[in-house]
């Protein structure tokens, strides 16, 4: 198998979630809409970390470009996230979906925490505590999102 196909299998889930996560959603399917391209690089942090903070730096600009937010805020936080993924991959891998959903909603606590420190460091409003809901919504679709993407993944 060449080196090739996983970059490509990477990119093209990565850009559907990014597409997922920038399409326009009334108020209340905003609120309740997981993280898309965060989970798939958390999902390929820890099944290939040779990729993650490459994949998590770009994906970050490309949401900062495409919200308009302080360039390089979900660049960082993304990039945190993605190396959490990579230096704990085996341990992670090595547990079961269930325990993977909570090491899944720490991680995206923690992206969200990063968003909110420099959303008040930036002078930028702190808004509702809605902005937590995808947290909760993206560790309960975690076994969904590893359903899918690991029928992308390649066989060793």
């Amino acid at each position: 198998m060449s080196a090739a196909y996983p970059r490509m299998t990477i990119l093209t889930t990565s850009i559907i979630a990014l597409v997922l996560t920038i399409a326009p959603l009334p108020t209340w399917g905003a609120i309740v809409r997981p993280a898309f391209l965060v989970l798939t690089v958390i999902y390929w942090s820890i099944m290939i970390p040779r990729m993650g903070l490459l994949l998590a730096f770009v994906g970050g600009l490309a949401i900062d470009v495409f919200q308009g937010s302080l360039l390089g805020e979900h660049a960082l936080a993304l990039a945190f996230v993605s190396y959490l993924g990579i230096r704990l991959n085996l341990l992670v891998r090595a547990k079961p979906l269930f325990e993977q959903s909570l090491f899944v909603f720490a991680a995206l606590m923690v992206y969200e925490f990063l968003l909110w420190v420099i959303d008040g460091w930036s002078g930028h409003p702190l808004s509702t505590p809605a902005r937590w809901v995808h947290t909760l919504t993206g560790g309960l679709i975690w076994p969904l999102v590893v359903g899918i993407l690991g029928r992308f993944q390649p066989t060793r």
